[in-house]
């Protein structure tokens, strides 16, 4: 398996040419090890905190740990040993050479809770999240920007070949069973999950009973694409609305899942306010609902649900890996208006209504239409995201955009 090109290649050189430190976080697996490696392998020396000895080490004497090894330095899985993040500050403030620490983490609220506190304006903060679509096929260097995503383009220009929506779906975005045939999806998950439970979620105190955990997680697989309830859920599996609370707090310190807020501005409608779950890898989702084969998982209840997180967190991974914050919504109101996603890019919001029907009709677009009315001048563009094949009118200024043309490249 080759190392795929990663757009967020470009916001790392920049970052390494300014800043003295970058920041890589991301779920395990997703590839920042193999990412670092290629960009800062021949500079840089890697070390991973992950070896038992070796963070022993860096928490007794970070001193003579860092004297050691001295920049240029990558440190992986830096969350296993904060204690090294002041005596990187002073480092850093007595020699402030671009791009002398890379650090790389896994759990992203208790590593920036110590880059804030130690490396404020001293490290470029970057996400690395699984692979993309335009970076499973090979087209990672070269993603557009969020705006021009909808732009006019030629249905079928692209020669290579597309993997079926289903083999995308059950093998996810992780680069080992995305890329690799050869993996057993179901052992891979199965261990991705144990590792996870294991090692992450025990290391935090919120969590008591790893079991009841993991009832957790597979409810949130279930949920994925759905307007939260927490109070629901936690009665599902018999625990308080804190503990639950608590415990999607972890679920996104360990980049599983995405939460989707509603667009904030008011435009006339009272909204829902609570935000939309995500697990931000459908094989991963689809391993947890016992969803194992193509005809199990097209004709299944959730695949509408499944084609909706595929797109919601290409998206993400767009704006993430172009080094930006999300500027992603979506619109719901108690009337009944409601559009899967919006994105923000100067001042205009491009309203996306996600379908995974190969047949697009106008009534499709009702909602779109309604809700482009309501936002006048501040849509951009409205259109279908769907299976249906090519770009084409559905109603007066909605188009049809097919995903895998909109999201290859």
């Amino acid at each position: 398996m080759g190392i795929q090109p990663r757009a967020l290649t470009g916001a790392l050189r920049r970052a390494a040419r300014t800043f003295p430190a970058i920041v890589v976080t991301g779920p395990r697996q997703s590839g920042k090890t193999t990412l670092l490696k290629s960009l800062f392998g021949k500079t840089h020396r890697l070390i991973s905190l992950e070896n038992p000895d070796v963070r022993l080490r860096a928490k007794e004497d970070p001193l003579g740990f860092l004297a050691h090894n001295p920049p240029p330095l990558i440190l992986d899985e830096i969350q296993n040993a904060p204690e090294l993040l002041p005596y990187i500050k002073t480092a850093i403030d007595e020699n402030r050479a671009p791009g002398s620490w890379v650090l790389t983490g896994s759990q992203h609220f208790p590593l920036m809770r110590g880059v804030t506190e130690s490396l404020a304006g001293r490290a470029a903060v970057l996400t690395l999240l699984p692979l993309s679509y335009a970076e499973r096929l090979g087209n990672g260097s070269m993603v557009r920007d969020v705006k021009s995503w909808s732009a006019d383009k030629k249905s079928g220009a692209h020669t290579q070949e597309f993997p079926p929506l289903e083999d995308i779906l059950l093998r996810g975005a992780y680069p080992e069973p995305a890329l690799n045939s050869k993996v057993d999806r179901r052992l891979w998950c199965s261990s991705y999950v144990s590792t996870y439970l294991e090692r992450d979620v025990r290391n935090l105190s919120q969590v008591g009973d790893l079991g009841q955990f993991e009832r957790f997680l597979r409810l949130c697989a279930a949920r994925t694409g759905g307007i939260l309830n927490l109070s629901e859920m936690a009665r599902d599996i018999g625990v308080s609305v804190p503990t639950a609370r608590r415990w999607l707090s972890i679920l996104e310190t360990g980049w599983q899942v995405y939460l989707l807020y509603p667009y904030y501005q008011n435009f006339g409608k009272r909204l829902i306010k609570a935000p939309k779950l995500y697990f931000t890898d459908t094989a991963l989702a689809s391993y947890l609902l016992a969803i194992d084969d193509g005809p199990s998982l097209i004709n299944g209840p959730l695949f509408g649900n499944l084609f909706e997180t595929l797109i919601v967190c290409d998206f993400l991974k767009r704006f993430l890996h172009s080094g930006q914050m999300p500027a992603m919504y979506y619109l719901k109101s108690r009337d009944g208006l409601e559009v899967d996603l919006a994105l923000e890019a100067q001042g205009k919001l491009y309203l996306i209504e996600i379908k995974s029907a190969m047949t697009i009709t106008p009534k499709h677009a009702a909602s779109l239409l309604r809700m482009a009315r309501e936002l006048g001048s501040r849509v951009g563009s409205a259109s279908i995201l769907s299976q249906a094949i090519g770009r084409f009118p559905v109603a007066p200024g909605i188009v049809n955009n097919n995903w895998r043309d909109s999201l290859s490249i």
